[in-house]
């Protein structure tokens, strides 16, 4: 398998995942005050999003590279 079909390959994949998955979010923790050892920490969860149109254009190029891998392999 060449490198261009391989990474037509991981680009497919993320653009299904991108279809399957709309909506992520994550997580992050700070310290808010440390007094000997005692710790108090925040956890702040955000959203993200992924706008379908990134994910076909993302699934576009996958398929666009594979294609032209394939053709070259040939």
């Amino acid at each position: 398998m060449s490198k261009l079909m391989g990474m037509g390959a991981i680009l497919v994949i993320l653009g299904v995942i991108g279809f399957a998955v709309p909506y992520f979010t994550t997580q992050q923790t700070t310290d808010v005050a440390k007094i000997g050892d005692l710790k108090l920490q925040s956890t702040e969860s955000t959203g993200h999003v992924v706008p379908p149109w990134a994910a076909g254009s993302v699934l576009g190029l996958g398929v666009v590279l594979l294609g032209a891998g394939f053709v070259r392999k040939t």
